[in-house]
């Protein structure tokens, strides 16, 4: 799949450099760079663990990292805290939706947007004709973003009774209802179906075109990243991996490793048998009767009895458990060999 024509691209959006952050004596991000310029939409993948929300919560605020800087149109706001940003343009959603479950989705749509409401706590109370006013421009704006949404069945309807792909796009609805500048989704496909996934998709092209956003967004539904997606980070380890277009990273070989996990070809080499294995069994073997075990017309004379603890067994093809078994007593005879 190609990426998307795409706007013109602007200058530089969000600027990362040199980001490293540690927590006790773990490295969760070292020396990470990533760009995203404006109106791109910019994908940040990696196995789990990779330290993509770690990124994300360095970028907007929720973590001050320990060395390197985030530029926001060249302005270094590294220590400014979440709601700083957040009136900056940085608008965000979470791995875990983090809405009033009790509150209905226009009541959430409306909370989302306090900070532009216009009147302050007094006037409210009072009922004054400015807060009438405001609530009534709050109330639009949230139909309209549930419209776009496809959202406007659940209106009135309580947040916590919702499906969790509900929820994801939801709390899609109340980033936009900050009026962000900047879009982070940290996984806004979680819970969805592929069908709602390729919605989705095509939904963020419309919102990248209608409203001239810029978007870094952190996503395991690969298709989508390739579909929708500029240019592409990968995360492993908390370090950058790779970076580059889509069609280039959907076959880069340490990323395609770094997903399917590129040491399980070499351990799956190592247990299998090989001639030196073969010979130290063959010793293992004539060791045993060596030992004095019984022939074999003994053995079948003798009544069938429960196993005793370390004595000697006639020998079997290995099952998987019993092969690992016999691969460490082939290394311990390793060691024993002069």
């Amino acid at each position: 799949m190609s990426a998307p024509d795409t706007q013109p691209v602007g200058g530089a959006v969000l600027e990362v450099r040199d980001l490293s952050i540690r927590f006790g004596g773990l490295q969760a991000l070292q020396h990470v760079n990533l760009e995203v310029n404006e109106f791109e939409i910019v994908g940040l993948i990696g196995p789990n663990g990779a330290g993509k929300t770690t990124a994300f919560n360095c970028i907007t605020g929720f973590y001050t990292p320990n060395t390197g800087s985030v530029s926001y149109r060249g302005r270094d706001v590294t220590k400014a805290p979440p709601h700083v940003k957040a009136a900056m343009g940085f608008g965000r959603t979470f791995q875990n939706v983090g809405m009033v479950k009790s509150a209905t989705a226009l009541e959430n749509l409306k909370t989302a947007q306090h900070a532009k409401a216009g009147y302050d706590v007094m006037s409210g109370l009072l009922g004054l004709p400015r807060s009438w006013r405001a609530e009534r421009a709050l109330t639009a704006k949230a139909e309209a973003i549930l419209d776009l949404l496809g959202l406007a069945s659940i209106r009135d309807k309580r947040v916590g009774g919702q499906s969790y792909g509900t929820l994801k796009l939801l709390e899609l609805g109340c980033a936009l209802a900050t009026d962000p500048d900047i879009l982070l989704l940290d996984e806004p496909t979680s819970g969805m179906g592929p069908d709602e996934s390729d919605e989705l998709g095509e939904r963020l092209l419309v919102l990248r075109k209608e409203f001239g956003l810029t978007m870094l967004v952190i996503e395991h539904h690969v298709p989508l990243v390739l579909r929708v997606c500029d240019h592409v980070y990968v995360l492993n380890f908390g370090r950058l991996l790779a970076e580059g277009k889509p069609s280039v990273i959907q076959t880069h070989p340490e990323v395609v490793a770094a997903y399917l996990g590129g040491e399980a070809p070499d351990a799956l080499e190592a247990t299998q048998e090989t001639e030196e294995d073969a010979a130290l069994d063959a010793q293992l073997e004539a060791q045993v009767h060596a030992a004095g075990a019984p022939e074999p017309d003994a053995l079948a004379a003798q009544p069938e009895r429960e196993p005793v603890a370390g004595a000697p067994r006639t020998r079997r093809k290995p099952t998987a458990a019993a092969g690992e078994s016999a691969t460490r007593t082939r290394r311990t005879m390793r060691k024993d060999t002069p």
